[in-house]
């Protein structure tokens, strides 16, 4: 061997595949030896049926080193033009604190966690997401606010639809229409438009001047304001155009500034019913166009109606205050077809950054930043007018609309040539929008630009006279940020220490496996993570000129094409930002594709029983009828059922919309047959991307028939969780679909011009995390990524081997073998020992393991899902904490354990419990708080004791107030 030889041995640039898939050679013979298969091959031969086994994955690259896909990341953001971008439209420039930056956004105890369900071990987010809903409450001046929604636009598109549900009687049908003042953002408008057309709305968009006779001749159900407007304009005659909705029974939609609101009268002092608008500019970096969190507050009449979740403060079981998501039965989950929303996951992660920003500033930091954008406005105005321009609006906050006329061209080009982005709002009107970052040095450019755009030497900031420029009678005069956790950690080592303290408080994948079935909760790799803050990625606008953007173009081709490899589909959309956007965005191309034939008629959604409730939700959104597929007792769909239906509604059949593997966790062997019943009948087979970890390298949605599906880049693709999002559901489509994939106004890349219209405000939705899966793939490459696959399913099986003496496994495949997850029955144990699942879930608490799936796809069952990123020894340390809880569970039905009061019922057991000086449970200290002698080392203490669900609906709060205000109010709700 040669010298060369020897040295292309010794690169290895696959090593990072054996940190992403856990077990090591050894403990991967062992788990087949278990389950009772000789390599990985023959058990995926036995477990993915023989007519739709494929490896689809030749076309990507070879696995690359983490320091090789970092470098070419980096190259990537390097490409992306730095160029200061004062566009606005609800996009801003801010300074993200670095203690946020370092120890939450770059934090696996943060990024790594689940929607806090399970409620007992997630204090800490979840107490920082009660800190967003107050800040949201306290500027939006509304009683409720949800815990974040995924931008602004798809806010107004349901503060629309919650607005509809709200209507009753007559006025439900007849009045299907919506009025949009045309100084709301542009993207906002277009985004209500794509989610108003397909369940019948009318959206008419009047001058904001209009709005108030408009009110009164159209008989609207809903009005969106805009405050300010997205040229800059602050209203003075908001109030009384609000008061006019009130008066005609139309419901009062603002989409407001945040920063804005620190110095305006909040819309819900004027009336307003419901408030929207993006947290972007509160510490989260543009990205070139997300991911953010959206907010929105309601009236106190609508909290059971707003969409997305709820964070509420209840009891647990030893009386102490404890947080919880509130309000579950309104989620889509819950609803399925009736539900007026399908958000599941939303953007937790940066409603978390917005709340702590809000902390660490405070109210007076707060007003601070605000004054001070608003002087820049004003002497920017002050400057336009010197140089002999006119201003389109005298009253704003922080933008300034700059009648330039002729000068529109120069006035952009003397800004580009320094630097800065401005908008071109139409062929006379240029408009700057100021933010956080800009500094005085800033202003001195941006006055010499409008300057020389003027043909007029530069006058200097200190020969620009400062004018009030907003409405007096709007100047804000509540206070905000009043509770004690916004002025109580001013200090960073206060601020670190508090931050940590809520990140103790939660099970995150930094601390144990967390094997939620169809969750997917694998490794987040850190050099995934790395590229995210990369300033070129971060820091750019989503409407910057495209030829300031050519790195990020070339991402987006790339993981575009490498998606198109992995799902076998001609095109890929990365605009939805979320699974349940992309489900929607999927829809709303069958539904394209139905009415550019001439089938407008075809408007029935098959949906499985066993279906994630986001299906039917999402089936509702995009104009559908759903009709519901029974499952046999395999857990398959039942083909007879599926026939019956398909010919009862063959002339409008729509779509089929169908999990694969399927929600059970089992690959149906009438795949293509299903798929192909479908076609026959004139209707599209919608695949439902949720179990793709069991797919990736072994079959695909072409291969079994699909024509179009999502994929949850947060599941198989890596983009962690966030406690609740971010996440990405791009979709696939056939080539037939490719014509009518969701596209964008603001940028023609985005899209087929043949498009129905965007479903994210931005045009590649959240586009700063789009490194992650970049990253995984070309760090993985295709043997790489189906051997995570292979893994992946072993793991399941290894799982569901080792305890099917001890727990019944619901569904197998025709050669006995399960997919990804497996089904744990526990059913019977509420007639042998009154335990039910919710007491197993509670108890793997006390051995530090968040709960499997609960209770879904069947009711009384856990689903379990490993993946491939956890080592054999987490997965054997998970397996006898199952077995020790079943022996707990025998222990109860043979007599030795009570019914009542036994570790079971009694879990979690917090440290105070157990250390306290009374002990009155008939099982000892040691069972509650040690149940195995590994828990000792690995010990994590639930921070509270079982959260009372019900109490928390009954008696809502879900702001901010002292624990012993929370507590006195909980006595008196009790007396």
């Amino acid at each position: 061997m040669t010298a060369l030889e020897t040295l292309a041995s010794l690169e290895d640039h696959s090593d990072f595949i054996a940190r992403h898939i856990a077990p090591s050679e050894s403990e991967i013979a062992a788990m087949l030896e278990a389950v009772g298969a000789d390599s990985l091959d023959t058990m995926a031969a036995r477990t993915v049926p023989a007519a739709i086994m494929a490896d689809t994955l030749d076309a990507l690259p070879a696995a690359a080193s983490e320091a090789e896909v970092m470098a070419e990341l980096a190259q990537l953001a390097g490409r992306n033009r730095p160029t200061r971008s004062l566009i606005g439209m609800g996009y801003h420039g801010t300074h993200v604190p670095p203690v946020i930056l370092r120890n939450v956004l770059e934090n696996p105890g943060w990024y790594t966690a689940y929607t806090p369900y399970q409620a007992e071990i997630a204090q800490g987010r979840l107490e920082a997401l009660v800190n967003f809903q107050t800040m949201i409450c306290d500027l939006t001046g509304l009683p409720v606010a949800n815990a974040s929604l995924l931008d602004e636009g798809t806010a107004v598109a349901e503060a629309m639809a919650l607005a509809l549900s709200s209507v009753k009687g007559p006025r439900a049908t007849n009045r299907r229409v919506i009025l949009a003042a045309a100084d709301l953002h542009p993207q906002t408008i277009a985004v209500l438009q794509t989610r108003a057309d397909p369940i019948d709305v009318e959206v008419r968009v009047y001058a904001a001047a209009d709005m108030a006779e408009a009110i009164r001749h159209d008989a609207p159900f809903a009005a969106v304001f805009s405050y300010p407007g997205t040229t800059g304009e602050v209203r003075a005659e908001l109030a009384a155009d609000i008061a006019v909705a009130r008066e005609n029974s139309v419901t009062a939609i603002v989409a407001a500034d945040l920063l804005s609101l620190v110095l305006l009268t909040p819309p819900g002092e004027m009336g307003a019913d419901i408030v929207v608008g993006s947290s972007q500019r509160f510490g989260v970096p543009m990205g070139w166009g997300g991911p953010h969190a959206a907010f929105m507050a309601v009236k106190d009449g609508l909290k059971r109606l707003i969409p997305g979740r709820l964070v509420g403060v209840s009891v647990d079981a030893a009386g102490r205050p404890a947080m919880r998501l509130a309000l579950q039965t309104r989620e889509q989950h819950i609803r399925r077809e009736k539900a007026t929303s399908n958000i599941c996951t939303a953007q937790v992660l940066l409603a978390v950054m917005a709340g702590f920003y809000a902390i660490w500033h405070g109210a007076e930091g707060l007003r601070r930043i605000a004054e001070r954008v608003h002087l820049q406005a004003r002497l920017l105005a002050d400057c336009a007018r010197k140089a002999g321009f006119q201003l389109r609006h005298e009253r704003f906050f922080d933008t300034v609309a700059i009648e330039a006329g002729g000068a529109s061209d120069r006035l952009m080009v003397a800004a580009l040539k320094r630097g800065f982005n401005l908008r071109r709002v139409d062929d006379t009107c240029v408009a700057i929008a100021l933010d956080e970052t800009i500094r005085r040095a800033d202003l001195i450019c941006l006055d010499e630009a409008i300057c020389e755009a003027a043909g007029r030497q530069p006058m200097g900031l200190d020969e620009l006279a400062d004018r009030n420029r907003l409405p007096p009678a709007l100047l804000r005069k509540s206070p905000i940020l009043t509770a004690e956790v916004f002025s109580a950690h001013r200090s960073e080592h206060g601020m670190l220490r508090y931050l940590k303290s809520l990140e103790d408080r939660d099970v995150a994948l930094n601390r144990s496996m967390i094997p939620l079935g169809s969750c997917t909760m694998k490794l987040n790799a850190t050099a995934e993570m790395a590229s995210v803050t990369l300033p070129g990625f971060s820091n750019v606008h989503p409407f910057a000129p495209v030829d300031q953007v050519p790195g990020y173009l070339a991402l987006v081709r790339r993981l575009e094409g490498w998606l198109c490899t992995v799902t076998g589909f001609a095109a890929v959309s990365l605009q939805p930002n979320a699974g349940s956007q992309g489900e929607y965005a999927g829809l709303l191309a069958i539904r394209s594709w139905h009415r550019s034939r001439g089938d407008e008629a075809r408007d029935v959604c098959l949906i499985p029983s066993s279906a994630h409730g986001t299906n039917p939700a999402s089936a509702v959104m995009a104009g559908m009828r759903v009709v519901v597929v029974r499952c046999d007792a395999d857990g398959n769909v039942d083909l007879d059922d599926l026939r019956a239906k398909a010919e009862e509604h063959a002339s409008r059949l729509a779509a089929l919309m169908i999990t694969y593997p399927s929600t059970h966790g089992v690959f149906e062997e009438g795949i293509r047959d299903i798929c192909a019943l479908i076609h026959e009948k004139g209707g599209q087979v919608y695949m439902d991307g949720a179990n793709m970890n069991a797919q990736v390298g072994l079959t695909s949605p072409a291969t079994i028939g699909a024509d179009v599906c999502h994929l949850n880049l947060h599941k198989t693709f890596c983009i962690p969780h966030g406690g609740g999002g971010p996440g990405i559901g791009p979709i696939g489509v056939a080539a037939h679909l490719a014509p009518h994939l969701p596209n964008h106004p603001l940028l023609a890349e985005a899209g087929p011009e043949t498009g129905f219209g965007p479903v994210s405000s931005a045009p590649f939705g959240s586009a700063s995390i789009l490194p992650i899966p970049y990253a995984y793939i070309r760090l993985m490459g295709g043997a790489g990524l189906r051997r995570a696959t292979q893994v992946a399913i072993l793991s399941a099986n290894y799982v569901a081997r080792r305890l099917e003496g001890h727990f019944p496994v619901l569904y197998r495949g025709r050669q006995g073998m399960v997919a990804h997850e497996c089904i744990l029955d526990c059913r019977s144990f509420a007639q042998t020992a009154g335990i039910q699942v919710e007491d197993i879930a509670k108890r793997l608490q006390d051995f530090g393991f968040h709960a499997p799936t609960m209770s879904w796809p069947v009711t009384g069952t856990l689903m379990v899902e490993p993946t491939e990123s956890e080592p054999k020894a987490e997965l054997d340390r998970f397996v006898e904490a199952m077995i020790a809880i079943r022996a707990e569970i025998r222990a109860v039905e043979e007599g030795q354990l009570d019914r009542a009061d036994n570790p079971l019922k009694n879990a979690p057991h917090t440290a105070e419990e157990v250390t306290g000086d009374a002990w009155s449970h008939p099982y000892s200290r040691q069972q509650a708080a040690y149940p195995l002698p590994w828990v000792a080392a690995h010990k994590y203490w639930p921070p509270v004791k079982r959260v009372d669900n019900v109490y928390g609906d009954r008696n809502l709060a879900c702001t901010c107030a002292p624990l012993e205000a929370y507590a006195q109010d909980m006595r008196v709700a009790a007396e």
